[in-house]
């Protein structure tokens, strides 16, 4: 007190406020009685700004404020004191003073609230200001009433209730110290719990020096039974107890010590876990006795003497002679089992036997470790090729190692963990076995094992194992599998990589869509992946796209790679629609078209758009997100602009050709406005003497399409020098597409150009399509048939003998049997050119009057009535064409049909049309002709009407088919057809030519003859 008369009141005050604060941060930080410790720390820091307002307003330097503020600076101290003394000790200690702890408090606080009552006091009128906050706080405190975590009580009171009930059996040790570990936060590992023990035993030695009997005993039994617990147990100690066993049964060749009386329970007669004594001396097991109690039974169980006192004693020493004598078995089965590990003999019996140790009594589980029995299981293990011994084995391990890190461990730093990983490759129940026992391998208290799952991780065998497992969905196996997995890539991303090299892609596509940061990576990854379709599919499935393209907004090194993975990715069909319905067509061809982009970025944007407008699907996937169609023109426009650079090489040219390809051979409408608008021909045409034959080639199809849209430059090309040579070589191409492309090409040009077809066949243009039809595949076979009409104008008979004499007849006919439909419609009109000519090259015989001469005469042809031959008058009868061209009548194909009847009716001439209508009658041709008239098109029909009144000028074809035509013919000239009547007015004149042979007339035809 005289000291602080000589200090200033102000500068006590300070060191109170400066003492206030420091409490009150130190008290927040108490993990014990937390919540009654941040009560504390609250109103400590509440008090604050009352101490900070008097400072302000000058504290009178009374002797009443000079008491008040030395009984606060006091309370304060304790407050500090009383933190200090429980923020740095053991946890289990603060659990086990809880309630003092948060007394305690409780008292403090209510001390400092008296304290800054009595400075509001001495300072009323200095505190006016904000006295109703100071009287607030003040009452608060005085009145506070703290209590400890419920949870925390609840484990106390089982604690003490154990304590009193001397229970120390090693469960209910494992149990307590599990919840006790798991309410205050520290892990079950053998070096945590070691250390809040070792907090303990200092607490009790402190206690011992305070001469507080009680508390020793209390810590003292605490520390008895926690120790009794697995992570509690201490190995030196342990190992001592089992080689002190192994010692007194040396001698012994004993399999088994049967137990001793005292042993058995009065009650159960069995082996006693937990013995407790009546009163009369009778000992039975805990359980039982009560049970006995509960049914209310108050005799001795032995003596059947009424009991007076039923209280419970734990009889420690008899249960300390158990557990010897228990141990003594444990440590005879040992050496049993190793002996018949060693000699080979019962070996899955053994096992059992290990498992059934393990699971009476966790010590065993260092106890067969230290008796060598982990070591020998593993090397049979790695020995053995019975699969029933080695899932034997690895589940008697799982045993062996759950929640023992010794054994853990040993295990993984032994060849057990090659001979387990190894097993993940086994048949179903190895693997199981393998996988549960490696993922309790792989688990410590605090969660995973950090230092086992990055060797595993470096594995690629068993990361390969692992991603086996988990595509086996159905499996158990396949769950623990991605667990053991996600924990990998946590630890480490190339991980993730050799998963996807194995074929489980989620994981790679998951991290890139998360985030930027490793997308380089893994699209590196994907990079070098060997995928075939079904793998492309999946990854586009999986999500990979989207992230790929946010990259093409990166680096180049983004760029590069993103645009490398999306041309793997564009091989998939279902990827191209992935791609274009995420928007990626416009991002890549904006990219593709920038003259600011460099040359192998352009390269994998070309590869990509050939890749989307391949197999036939053209245009299909050129749209933005939303769907709609993107302008073609511009697109095919700075295409062909990219065939005219000088700085870019075939690598750019020739993906972009081909791309343009892809889109040109199936959207025809389309192409044609956008190859008009972007002089296709013109640009096209140079790269046909390209130095790159693929260049060469594709250009050849390019022009082919564009040809059908815009033929004329292309014959003012091909009568510059050598031009025509390099169309026959492309006609003789071993490429079927280049061939189908250069016949067609031809087949498009003009035929008024005669110079041209002249040229041609001048050098040999004639015999490379004639090889063709040959040997080509039928598309371009068709094209080479087109081709043909620019030699066989019916004007020029001449040429027309040319080709027969190259035999082309024969392949006619055998395109109207074998050839597509594109090909037999040809191949007849073809013949009908033919067919046309013979007239012009039949001579009738003049008669002779030698009957000898008339006899040995050369049959005359029916059709023509002249002497017939393919070579001389190209007869279609001679070329044994008619079959063909019938059967052309009968599968109801509008386009062979139509071509058939026309060439059929050069067979009816208009000076001899009886022959040729026998000829067609003889051969069931009229009857087919007449179907047609219920099923052909109208054009169709218009064609078969003109055949029939050709045929029907003779009388006996009228005889034969008149009541068959003149139905069909009646309901043609009924219906309303062709709005000019047309085909109304060839049915009518048909049957007219009916009704002229027919005794009478019809009046319906008669109306409809007026009409016309």
């Amino acid at each position: 007190m005289v000291g602080l008369e000589l200090v200033p009141i102000g500068t006590i005050l300070t060191v109170v406020t400066n003492q206030v604060l420091k409490t009150a941060q130190a008290a927040s930080d108490v993990l014990i009685g937390k919540e009654s410790f941040k009560a504390l720390s609250k109103h400590l820091f509440d008090i604050e700004p009352v101490l900070k307002e008097l400072q302000l307003q000058e504290l009178n330097d009374s002797q009443a404020a000079r008491v008040a503020l030395e009984s606060l600076e006091a309370d304060v101290k304790k407050a500090n004191n009383l933190v200090d003394k429980y923020k740095n000790r053991g946890r289990f200690y603060l659990l086990i003073k809880c309630r003092s702890i948060v007394e305690e408090v409780e008292q403090v606080t209510r001390d400092i609230g008296k304290s800054l009552a009595a400075l509001s006091i001495a300072n009323a009128e200095v505190l006016s200001r904000i006295s109703d906050q100071v009287n607030r706080l003040q009452n608060e405190m005085q009145r506070v009433e703290f209590e400890a975590s419920q949870s925390q009580i609840q484990i106390v009171d089982k604690l003490n209730q154990a304590l009193k009930e001397q229970k120390l059996d090693q469960a209910f040790a494992n149990d307590m110290l599990e919840e006790i570990a798991s309410a205050v936060g520290v892990p079950v590992e053998p070096s945590e719990i070691s250390k809040e023990l070792a907090s303990i035993r200092k607490e009790k030695k402190e206690a011992s020096e305070r001469k507080e009997r009680a508390e020793c005993v209390l810590l003292d039994q605490i520390i008895q039974l926690l120790s009794r617990a697995d992570a509690a147990r201490d190995y030196q100690e342990v190992e001592r107890r089992y080689f002190e066993r192994v010692k007194a049964i040396e001698n012994s060749r004993e399999k088994y010590i049967p137990p001793f009386n005292p042993f058995l329970c009065s009650i159960t007669g069995a082996v006693m876990e937990d013995p407790v004594s009546l009163c009369t001396g009778t000992t039975c097991e805990r359980h039982a006795i009560e049970a006995w109690f509960y049914d209310g039974n108050r005799k001795d169980p032995e003596t059947e003497q009424v009991l007076e006192d039923t209280t419970l004693r734990s009889n420690i020493p008899l249960r300390q002679s158990i557990e010897e004598w228990r141990e003594l078995n444990y440590c005879l089965k040992i050496r049993s089992i190793r002996e018949n590990l060693l000699s080979y003999s019962d070996l899955q019996e053994s096992m059992t036997q290990m498992q059934a140790l393990v699971r009476e009594n966790s010590i065993n589980k260092d106890w067969i470790s230290i008796g060598e029995l982990t070591d020998i299981v593993i090397s049979i293990l790695g020995s053995s090729n019975e699969e029933e011994v080695k899932m034997k084995i690895l589940i008697t391990l799982k045993d062996a190692v759950e929640g023992n890190t010794r054994n853990k461990e040993k295990v993984a730093e032994s060849q057990g963990w090659d001979h387990i990983v190894s097993c993940l490759g086994s048949d179903s129940s190895i693997s199981k076995a393998a996988i549960d026992l490696l993922y309790e391998l792989l688990q410590e208290q605090s969660g995973w094992n950090q230092c086992l799952c990055k060797k595993l991780s470096d594995n690629h065998t068993a990361v390969c194992s692992l991603v086996a497992l988990l595509k086996n969905v159905a499996n158990h196996s396949a769950e623990v599998a991605e667990k053991i997995l996600m924990k990998l890539f946590e630890l480490n991303e190339e991980t993730i990589t050799i998963a996807a090299n194995f074929g489980w892609y989620k994981p790679l596509v998951d991290r890139m869509i998360e985030g930027p940061d490793s997308r380089i990576t893994l699209a590196k990854t994907i990079v070098n992946l060997e995928l075939n379709d079904e793998n492309l599919k999946l990854l586009g499935e999986e999500g990979v796209i989207p992230p790929l393209l946010e990259m093409l907004s990166g680096s180049i090194e983004s760029k590069d790679l993103s645009l490398f993975a999306l041309v793997k990715l564009a091989g998939s069909h279902a990827n191209k629609g992935i791609i274009a319905a995420s928007g990626g067509v416009p991002l890549i061809l904006d990219l593709m078209f920038s003259p600011r982009t460099r040359t192998f970025i352009i390269i994998k944007c070309t590869e990509i758009i050939e890749k989307l407008s391949s197999d036939g699907d053209g245009i299909d996937f050129f749209v933005d997100g939303d769907g709609k169609q993107l302008e073609l023109d511009s697109i095919i426009t700075n295409v062909l602009a990219l065939q005219q650079s000088s700085n870019l090489g075939p690598n750019i040219r020739k993906p972009a050709l081909r791309a343009l390809l892809g889109i040109c051979k199936f959207e025809t409408g389309l192409v044609k406005k956008a190859i008009l608008a972007a002089n296709g021909v013109s640009l096209i045409l140079p790269l046909l003497d390209d130095p790159d034959s693929e260049i060469r080639e594709t250009s050849i199809i390019l022009l082919f399409l564009f040809s059908q849209h815009e033929p004329e430059g292309v014959v003012e090309y091909l009568f510059r020098p050598r031009r025509l040579e390099a169309l026959i070589g492309f006609l003789e191409n071993e490429n079927d597409n280049v061939q189908m492309a250069a016949a067609g090409l031809l087949a498009n040009l003009p035929k008024s150009e005669r110079e041209l077809t002249m040229k041609l066949i001048e050098l040999g243009g004639l015999n490379a399509i004639i090889s063709i039809l040959k040997t080509g595949k039928m598309e371009a076979k068709e094209n080479a048939l087109s081709a043909l009409f620019r030699f066989t104008d019916p004007t020029n008979i001449e040429s027309q003998r040319d080709l027969v004499k190259h035999g082309i007849y024969p392949l006619l006919v055998d395109f109207l049997n074998t050839g597509s439909v594109t090909a037999k419609a040809r191949a007849a009109a073809f013949i009908g050119d033919l067919s046309m000519s013979t007239p012009k090259l039949t001579v009738v015989p003049k008669p002779t009057g030698c009957w000898l001469c008339r006899s040995s005469r050369v049959p005359l042809c029916p059709a023509h009535g002249s002497i017939c031959s393919v070579n001389n008058t190209f007869c279609l009868l001679e070329a044994k064409a008619l079959p063909g061209l019938i059967k052309l009548l009968h599968g109801e194909v509008h386009a062979t049909a139509c071509e058939a009847i026309q060439t059929l009716s050069t067979l009816v001439l208009e000076d001899f049309p009886q022959g040729g209508a026998l000829v067609l009658h003889d051969n069931n041709a009229i009857r087919s002709i007449l179907d047609i008239l219920n099923w052909g098109t109208d054009s169709l029909k218009a064609e078969a009407l003109g055949l029939l009144e050709k045929v029907f000028v003779s009388k006996e074809m009228v005889e034969y088919y008149g009541t068959t035509a003149r139905s069909r013919l009646i309901g043609l000239t009924g219906m309303n057809i062709y709005g000019d009547g047309h085909l109304r007015r060839k049915a009518a004149k048909v049957l007219s030519l009916l009704e002229r042979y027919s005794k009478s007339s019809s009046s319906a035809i008669s109306g409809v003859l007026e009409g016309n």
